[in-house]
């Protein structure tokens, strides 16, 4: 994420933000809860004289996480920091549509019988809409790492149907143990399906594209 939020800044710096401050923070898996870490920021940005913070969840669907743990977060470190600064709480990046065409460019570049479009997935009601909206556009059936339709599910559908070569696009932003397990069970399904050629895409990545789309969801306050 350091990578990105530094394109974020120069994205910022470009469009005539003078010297933005950018951070990074993370839910889970980092030695402060998400509040703490964001009243740590708070505070580098209030003595440098800023009067709002514009928080972007970099999340692909709108889960459990981006509904329900994330604004509490925020509303929590709000409430402790007061009226020193204002916390607003943008759109999760799988709100902008450019996803889907930086998606479609990738894609257009790709030439198989069939492809599908595996996310993780989200049990909360209308989570897994987004996903669902774009496979349809893109001429993609979606799976989910999570729940049913599953990759291997899907596979097998489109094997059925006489699809003979099979793109695996991953949802994801970055790489991490969900795309590995990812590729090790495209790799057991290369195995079961001998008579396919099942091949495995990167996930979006950091890139200049990638950052424009979160400096667009933060302007637009």
């Amino acid at each position: 994420m350091a990578k990105l939020a530094e394109l974020v800044h120069d994205q910022l710096s470009q469009q005539n933000y003078t010297h933005p401050l950018v951070g990074t923070a993370t839910l889970e898996l980092a030695p402060s809860t998400l509040h703490e870490q964001i009243q740590q920021f708070a505070r580098v940005t209030v003595g440098a004289g800023c009067q709002q913070i514009q928080l972007l969840p970099l999340f692909l669907l709108p889960g459990v996480h981006v509904m329900e743990d994330i604004p509490a977060e925020v509303a929590l470190a709000q409430a402790n920091l007061g009226n020193a600064i204002a916390l607003n709480l943008q759109p999760h990046l799988g709100a902008n549509l450019g996803l889907g065409r930086l998606l479609a460019k990738q894609l257009s570049l790709l030439k198989t019988d069939a492809k599908i479009l595996l996310a993780h997935g989200s049990r909360r009601i209308g989570g897994n809409e987004p996903i669902e909206i774009i496979a349809n556009t893109l001429g993609m059936v979606a799976a989910y790492w999570s729940m049913q339709p599953t990759l291997e599910e899907q596979v097998k559908i489109l094997a059925d149907a006489g699809n003979q070569e099979i793109m695996i696009v991953p949802y994801f932003l970055f790489p991490g143990s969900i795309t590995d397990a990812i590729s090790q069970m495209v790799a057991s399904l290369q195995e079961q399906f001998p008579l396919l050629l099942l091949r495995l895409g990167e996930p979006m990545g950091v890139s200049a594209e990638l950052a424009q789309l979160v400096v667009d969801l933060i302007i637009e306050v």
